[in-house]
């Protein structure tokens, strides 16, 4: 049954094996979305630039004729689109995947997929981008250490000096500051940050969540602000712990 609620939220997909993305949006549409197909990066590029207001996620695939889903994410990424975008790829390497989320992409899933998870992730997604575009709690700002981070225009002070940071890093500093002093478990950190919890995701967190160190740790191997809780997850503190 679709999800009614749901009806007016807009995706735009991306692949060019026309058997699965007829497939894929059949069952997206009974999912209650709104859907829209491509075949080509550049196809997706000039969709974007004619109704960019209209799609609220983009589902692309990254083996493409042209332009490939890789260059079509670090374009939009250069203009600061901040549209969600979750592959969905046969191409499953770790450093495909590590590449996928270092150009900015919010999600990375390989085929063959189950739909119902495809379904979870991308409803996942728009609860985060839901979360992130309420004010923060704390202000604009966090504080750590001798370092800062403004969550509204995405830049920080960190140990190598200003450098801008990605959406995540900052959404997961800010999940973080909320949160501070307390044990956060790796499933609740997936969910807030990435809008899921499946446990083959838990190197990505920990793979952010070493960047962190890199930026705002003294010595990224003894961190005192980004604390590994082993077994669990992990906890923050503003203020240097020994």
């Amino acid at each position: 049954m679709a999800d009614t609620h749901r009806a007016a939220i807009r995706l735009l997909v991306v692949e060019d094996d026309e058997p699965l993305a007829d497939g894929l949006c059949r069952n997206l549409a009974l999912e209650g979305f709104e859907v829209a197909r491509v075949g080509t990066g550049e196809a997706a590029l000039a969709e974007l630039g004619r109704e960019r207001r209209s799609f609220e996620l983009l589902i692309l695939d990254i083996m493409l004729p042209g332009i490939d889903g890789f260059e079509v994410c670090r374009r939009l990424r250069e203009q600061r689109d901040p549209i969600p975008i979750l592959f969905l790829t046969a191409r499953g390497s770790d450093a495909d995947r590590i590449l996928g989320l270092q150009l900015g992409a919010d999600d990375y899933l390989t085929k063959p997929f189950l739909v119902e998870e495809l379904v979870l992730r991308v409803r996942g997604i728009l609860r985060r981008v839901a979360w992130s575009q309420t004010p923060a709690p704390l202000g604009p700002v966090v504080q750590i250490g001798g370092h800062e981070v403004d969550l509204t225009t995405m830049r920080a002070s960190t140990a190598a000096g200003p450098a801008p940071l990605t959406e995540r890093e900052v959404m997961l500093v800010r999940f973080f500051a909320e949160n501070e002093g307390r044990v956060l478990t790796r499933g609740e950190l997936l969910e807030r940050v990435w809008g899921y919890t499946f446990d083959t995701s838990t190197r990505t967190l920990d793979t952010f969540v070493h960047r962190l160190r890199k930026h705002f740790e003294d010595d990224p191997r003894c961190p005192r602000h980004f604390h590994t809780v082993r077994g669990v997850g992990y906890r923050f503190t503003s203020v240097p712990e020994e």
